[in-house]
């Protein structure tokens, strides 16, 4: 795309894939929710999608891209859980500290954001069909 000014379909298109990360880290914490593990280190961490901006100057349009994608620094929840086959020599497991209504709003949002996008896409081809039924 270098060289060439943003249309409204990329800028769409970008924030399409931008919502499509996020929801996809936030269905990664789901998953992961409630899983324990032998050791703090070994625990999972949420991840979450760092966006960053992306300005056409020439257009004056803005749009999204992914900047990276990264792990909490939360830390994991100790549990004394001493049955557990995973309890270390203490009878600590250490659980994912994911807040699960947190990502449950967060993919909402997420979902809600790709729907706007998906229906201003289908604006301006309606608007593009009817210009051209002017001509």
């Amino acid at each position: 795309m270098a060289g060439q000014p943003f249309t409204l379909f990329d800028v769409a298109r970008r924030g399409m894939s931008a919502q499509l990360v996020r929801m996809n880290a936030a269905s990664s914490n789901l998953a992961n929710a409630g899983t324990v593990s032998a050791s703090e280190g070994e625990a999972y961490r949420p991840i979450r999608a760092v966006f960053a901006e992306e300005l056409d100057r020439r257009t004056g349009l803005s749009t999204v891209r992914v900047g990276s994608v990264v792990r909490s620094d939360v830390a994991p929840l100790k549990q004394h859980s001493p049955d557990h086959p995973l309890a270390d020599a203490d009878g600590n497991v250490w659980a994912a500290p994911v807040d699960e209504n947190a990502e449950m709003v967060e993919m909402l949002d997420a979902s809600r954001q790709y729907q706007n996008l998906v229906e201003a896409l289908s604006t301006a081809k309606q608007l593009m069909l009817e210009t051209m039924r002017m001509k």
